[in-house]
């Protein structure tokens, strides 16, 4: 039967609620939404074919440079990708001083994702507090490597900066800090009534359709798929990590989600620095050559890094899988797919928190 298209509806590449371009391209009779397509290709940077062919000491800068959300799980997952091909190992307690690192990052994109998911159903209250918080946690990012964004913490066989006393105490500060805000917005979050008419039961992505979609990170986690990289992780296995799971399956439970996710993270900070044990940060080594995939969780889900070097450490070959092209495709043809309103559109894609920069590496 032939289908009946009242109007083909373009958003973007530039739209307000967007953080990078994109467009989607939707078909709808009234506002009914039928289908919709993601078109991607404005930003291509071409990044794994300048990693070829230089050295590891210039490529770890690259590879933070993918995405600048979340720019230290690029920086980790490739080092311990070098880090297995030349057999080095990591003093436990800068393995420790990584999984902080890594948290707080996750922390701040998490933050930001439900920032823009607030502002794009015109929340702007929560959306302002959420932004405002997420600068502690960039602060606490500065504090310990330096930088808030592309900190090259992380380098083989250790990282490049040890946790001194009175960082900890502002780090536990912090972290108090994080976590009241934290419960206090995701209170709002629950309790709103327009928060609740724009959320619940809208972007439904089931988990018979997650796993066709091969859904990864918060999206999936929130359909009720209970998959984390970090279980797969020695540092976070001995700290006994257990993924957050959920099975709402709509925008409200992604992002819920990302809020329980926070404190989570924070609870995991507060285990490493309790725990964090003494001894050297760095252990030496040197990167020579071989081939090895490794994988990590990003704020996003599961980013994979399968690595070729030369005996002088040189990058011959490199590919990259990030985590948003499998949770685009969930969204366009599952989450999308049948929406009740146009206006939904763009909320359902920002719940999926799209990394475009990742994407178009």
């Amino acid at each position: 039967m032939k289908k009946t298209v009242d109007v083909s509806l373009p958003i973007g590449p530039v739209h307000p609620c967007f953080k990078e371009p994109a467009r989607i391209k939707c078909e709808t009779a009234g506002e009914k939404v039928l289908s919709a397509e993601v078109e991607l290709g404005y930003v291509k940077k071409g990044i794994e074919k300048i990693m070829v062919g230089r050295p590891w000491q210039e490529v770890m800068f690259l590879a933070e440079r993918i995405c600048g959300i979340c720019s230290v799980i690029h920086n980790m997952v490739f080092i311990e990708t070098v880090e297995r091909i030349s057999r080095i190992d990591v003093p436990e307690r800068a393995a420790y001083l990584r999984v902080i690192v890594n948290e707080l990052d996750r922390i701040q994109s998490h933050i930001l994702a439900n920032y823009s998911y607030c502002y794009t159903i015109e929340h702007e209250t929560l959306a302002m507090y959420l932004i405002n918080l997420r600068e502690t946690a960039l602060d606490q990012l500065e504090l310990i490597t330096g930088a808030r964004i592309t900190c090259a913490y992380i380098i083989p066989g250790g990282v490049r900066f040890d946790l001194r006393e009175e960082d900890k105490k502002t780090l536990f500060s912090a972290l108090d800090k994080l976590e009241d805000d934290i419960k206090r917005f995701y209170k709002m979050f629950q309790t709103g009534p327009l928060i609740a008419l724009r959320s619940v039961d809208v972007g439904k992505l089931t988990k018979e359709d997650a796993v066709i979609s091969h859904a990864v990170g918060p999206t999936a986690r929130a359909s009720g798929i209970g998959v984390d990289q970090r279980t797969n992780h020695p540092t976070y296995q001995a700290l006994g990590f257990e993924p957050v799971v959920m099975d709402s399956c709509d925008n409200y439970g992604r992002i819920a989600l990302r809020f329980e996710e926070i404190l989570q993270s924070i609870n995991i900070i507060r285990k490493c620095l309790n725990e964090l044990p003494k001894g050297l940060i760095r252990g030496g080594g040197i990167v020579s050559g071989g081939e090895f995939t490794w994988k990590g969780e990003a704020p996003r889900g599961e980013l994979t890094y399968h690595v070729i070097t030369d005996e002088e450490g040189r990058i011959s070959e490199i590919g990259i899988q990030t985590p948003s092209i499998m949770n685009i495709e969930a969204c366009a043809h599952y989450m999308l797919k049948d929406a009740d309103s146009a206006a939904d559109v763009t909320s359902t894609f920002i719940s999926s928190d799209p990394c475009i920069a990742c994407n178009e590496r």
